[in-house]
């Protein structure tokens, strides 16, 4: 096939798109800033960095993530199996060890023969074919040639990201392991309990912390699934206690009782050398969230091997900006991932498969890919392309948006399944009219 596929960034939808299109014979030059240029929330020059929490969702079959999995799986995807492969413990979730997980997606991108790799900062939009997959933390030049692009209006977001602290250093005479609802030790997380006066003095601390952006947050401005913890608390004196830190299902065995409220910590690597403060995302400075979060039972000597930190996300107005395969009208250009404003981790590799799938069709002059509303991708794109959705706002696959059942059952748990199975039924039958985009769907 003459000529190349220009793609835009090295994350989780680049690194998916370029594997993706590499595959099918495309020749593809990918362009990377790091390390000459690196965004606030970057750690490394590795490629799909996951730069806040280290979990990929549900596995669970029935679940709105889980089924995206299936369809990715179904799809083809490059970079599921790479996370399976560097998978810690998480219960019914997919977490990484995301050092290993970014060196086998570089390996792989790096490796392959079709694949060009520049490390230099794009300010512009290629030219020819290209698909900009720089994240939502793409260069200001680059988002402005973007948002000139589209011509409609650019908005933003701010995330965050949760500390990780050094496993060694959690006081295991307090902390248990233990999963919601498992007997006994062993479970996949950790667990720090708090009793009712301890809760009350961290929450008195967390809402006194110095921030780093200093003002009080419009929900508009904070993306729901990742708001920062101490935004969260701000909403109501027990809000972390039935949220993040809710006890139910756990019991501390120093007590034989359920907790007052308890912080559960994951796993970051697969030898267990380093967790995840589940639900900490924080905009708290660094000498807060040692002083802060040191007051954990079990995280008094906590040793941080990464503060967490806030930062602004940039996307298009979807809906108005871009067709139904998030391309920009009059050009060559399609983007994908979170600029896009499709928000999460499995989703943006989704959103990179997708833009291969249609940025190859176009090559070979093949109906672009439309992918059953029934789906949880489907659903999702159709939601973020459809011209009649209005206060645009980042969103993860969920089943609020998908076409009802025409009988639903009553119970939430049935309904689930069918809707799940429902959307496996209708894309197996899609991809089987596909072939030249599908030749050989993986089990």
């Amino acid at each position: 096939m003459e000529g190349f596929v220009t793609v835009v960034g090295a994350g989780l939808a680049g690194s998916e798109c370029a594997l993706q299109l590499a595959r099918r014979g495309v020749c593809v030059r990918l362009v990377e800033q790091r390390p000459e240029r690196r965004s606030p929330a970057h750690h490394t020059d590795g490629f799909a960095e996951l730069v806040c929490s280290n979990s990929l969702k549900s596995t669970r079959p029935e679940t709105a993530a889980g089924l995206l999995k299936h369809e990715l799986d179904r799809m083809g995807c490059e970079l599921l199996p790479i996370a399976r492969a560097a998978a810690v413990p998480a219960g019914g979730a997919l977490a990484v060890d995301r050092e290993a997980f970014s060196r086998e997606v570089t390996r792989r991108v790096e490796a392959h023969p079709l694949i060009e790799v520049v490390r230099a900062e794009a300010t512009s939009i290629p030219e020819g074919p290209s698909v900009i997959a720089a994240g939502p933390l793409c260069s200001d030049a680059l988002f402005a040639a973007v948002a000139k692009a589209v011509g409609g209006e650019s908005m933003s977001f701010f995330d965050a990201a949760a500390p990780i602290v050094d496993a060694e250093s959690v006081d295991r005479s307090v902390a248990f392991a233990q999963s919601r609802y498992e007997e006994g030790r062993g479970g996949d997380y950790l667990n720090c309990p708090l009793d009712r006066a301890e809760y009350d003095a961290f929450m008195e601390a967390l809402l006194g912390a110095e921030r780093v952006i200093a003002r009080d947050f419009e929900q508009a401005d904070l993306f729901c699934a990742c708001q920062p913890v101490e935004e969260v608390a701000r909403t109501g004196h027990d809000s972390l206690r039935f949220g993040a830190l809710k006890p139910v299902g756990l019991t501390d065995p120093r007590t034989g009782r359920r907790p007052w409220a308890a912080v559960q910590l994951r796993a970051e690597t697969a030898d267990a050398a380093a967790y995840n403060l589940v639900g900490f995302q924080t905009n708290l400075t660094w000498p807060e969230q040692r002083r802060v979060f040191r007051m954990i039972p079990g995280l008094a000597e906590a040793e941080f091997l990464r503060y967490g930190v806030m930062h602004r996300n940039s996307f298009v107005d979807a809906p108005r900006a871009l067709d139904a395969t998030f391309k920009i009208p009059g050009t060559s250009a399609r983007l994908a991932g979170q600029i896009t404003g499709t928000e999460g981790y499995v989703e943006a590799v989704a959103s990179g498969l997708l833009a291969a799938l249609n940025t190859y069709a176009e090559l070979i002059e093949a109906p672009t890919v439309a992918l059953p509303r029934t789906g949880a991708l489907g659903s999702l794109v159709a939601w973020a392309t459809d011209p009649a959705t209005t206060d645009y706002q980042p969103m993860h696959v969920n089943y609020g948006i998908v076409p009802p059942l025409e009988n639903p059952p009553r119970r939430k748990a049935e309904k689930r399944a069918a809707l799940a199975e429902r959307a496996r039924r209708d894309l197996d039958a899609y991809l089987a009219g596909r072939p030249e985009l599908f030749p050989a769907p993986r089990a």
